[in-house]
């Protein structure tokens, strides 16, 4: 969820089957980070997972929409994530939930997503924050200036 999307890990672990739209393969997500209002942002996800994802819904969810897809805590979550991580050979600093979401922003801009969509998805108020995923370095960077040639 968190590589497909860029949420954070409080955001999944909120998500609702009410959460995702099947039909136009979108997640609305409520900003936890707007402590004062209201917000929710709508996220494109891969057709392959909506539609995976609809399925679970309807044989796991038919009868509470409304229930919490993941019932853990954020600790146990992290644990998660961090095991899976592991198993999958990804090791170093960004083994955690916000290198998913970081490298969610780089694969964005590597994919030619323009800043100001980024921006939205990832729910930042401030475009300098997104801006940030833009300075990318290695691969990545030579990835962005391939496009160019």
């Amino acid at each position: 969820m968190i590589a497909y999307s860029g949420c954070r890990l409080s955001e999944a672990l909120s998500r609702t089957a009410q959460s995702f739209q099947v039909q136009t393969g979108v997640v609305s997500i409520r900003a936890l980070k707007k402590r004062n209002k209201i917000v929710f942002r709508e996220i494109p996800l891969p057709q392959s997972l909506v539609e995976d994802l609809g399925k679970v819904f309807a044989a796991e969810f038919a009868g509470d929409q409304a229930a919490p897809l993941w019932s853990v805590s954020r600790s146990t979550a992290w644990r998660h994530l961090k095991h899976v991580m592991a198993v999958a050979g990804i090791t170093g600093p960004q083994v955690n939930p916000k290198g998913l979401r970081h490298a969610y922003g780089i694969h964005a801009i590597a994919s030619s997503v323009p800043l100001h969509m980024l921006q939205r998805w990832l729910g930042h108020a401030d475009m300098k924050t997104t801006a940030i995923y833009a300075q990318a370095v290695g691969p990545e960077e030579r990835q962005i200036a391939a496009r160019m040639w």
